[in-house]
């Protein structure tokens, strides 16, 4: 017996000098990283960016101490929001909420076409939605250090973009922001990542441009895991089912939050195309155990997965994924369907033949 004991301590510290040896790795590869990317990277933006070397180390995970100045760069300020123009938009909000906890009417006349019923509606929203963000964290909630922060930045958007108001699963994307920027900087990246076509025709709910989003992704789909897409075509499978809630909050609300930032990561680097890559994936991960699933239990697990998901396994599936078919990119397949959508809403003869 005391030979065991011996024997169970002995492995037992080895397991642990193993641990301390790989947190001491990774903590040294993520100084070095930080180093890279504000002394080489950040400075010279504009030429290394696309570089390969600045390509290897986006894939393998953006270190947290700069991890908010790289997104800010990579998803850019196309719409030209300034500081100053969030203030005016935050200030409008907090007169809205007041307008509207008093039972006044003074935002009534403002954002003509917009009801005061649907601006209400989507404060109503904006709260319980926060109520519901990373509960876990339990930092969004009422009382919690971000809450108000989170509050401001949706609020502020919904009088930004009135026409597009607040849509559920906005307060996720928000809140990654948050946790890596500060308040007007994230509000910034927020609203223009929300203007990428992408999003924008999911948050605008453009049902023509989303079925168009859904079809290319079948075709990467058939191309990338041909038995799996035919167990899904069998099983009246359709990309909604799961895609909608990965798409919406990109990823944060599915994956655990340290693997959504490093798929947040590639996907300031690449685009909406990661977005479906990353999709193609996490089906690739778990293609084995899927293919042996009928409707109800693959549509309950794609939309819970497992909280444990380990980030290498997930990046390793993804890299397997060739987003070519045919000889054509996810951009001009996506374009390709695009036009024929249009051409069957225009009733064009060629395809009427």
């Amino acid at each position: 017996m005391v030979v065991q004991a011996k024997k169970r301590e002995l492995k037992e510290a080895q397991r642990r000098r193993r641990q301390l040896e790989e947190r001491c790795r990774l903590e040294e590869s993520i100084g070095n990283a930080v180093l890279t990317w504000n002394n080489e990277v950040l400075p010279n933006w504009e030429t290394m960016w696309c570089s390969r070397k600045v390509r290897d180390l986006w894939w393998q995970g953006i270190p947290p101490s700069v991890r908010g100045k790289v997104w800010s760069l990579a998803i850019g300020n196309e719409l030209n929001i300034t500081h100053e123009l969030f203030d005016i938009c935050l200030a409008r909000a907090k007169e809205r909420w007041r307008s509207f906890s008093t039972g006044g009417s003074e935002a009534e006349n403002e954002d003509a076409g917009f009801s005061a019923a649907d601006r209400e509606a989507s404060l109503e929203l904006i709260k319980l939605d926060i109520s519901r963000t990373f509960p876990n964290l339990c930092i969004f909630q009422q009382g919690g250090p971000y809450h108000d922060t989170l509050h401001s930045i949706l609020g502020a958007y919904t009088c930004y973009r009135p026409d597009v108001g607040y849509v559920q699963g906005m307060s996720f994307i928000a809140a990654v922001l948050i946790l890596n920027l500060d308040t007007a900087d994230a509000f910034i990246a927020f609203s223009n990542l929300l203007n990428k076509p992408c999003q924008m025709a999911f948050f605008r709910v453009d049902h023509g441009l989303m079925l168009t989003y859904f079809a290319a992704f079948e075709v990467f789909f058939e191309e990338n895991l041909p038995k799996l897409f035919a167990h899904f075509k069998k099983n009246n499978l359709t990309p909604d089912i799961y895609l909608i809630d990965w798409i919406f909050t990109l990823y944060s609300k599915s994956l655990p939050l340290d693997l959504a930032c490093r798929i947040w990561d590639v996907f300031c680097r690449d685009g909406e195309e990661f977005l479906f890559r990353t999709a193609l994936g996490i089906l690739k991960l778990f293609e084995d155990i899927l293919t042996k699933m009928d409707f109800i239990h693959v549509a309950q697990f794609l939309t819970r997965l497992p909280e444990d998901l380990p980030a290498e396994e997930v990046f390793a599936s993804i890299a397997t994924i060739q987003m070519q078919s045919r000889n054509k990119k996810w951009a001009q397949v996506l374009t390709a369907l695009q036009k024929d959508s249009r051409d069957v809403e225009k009733g064009s003869p060629s395809l009427r033949h």
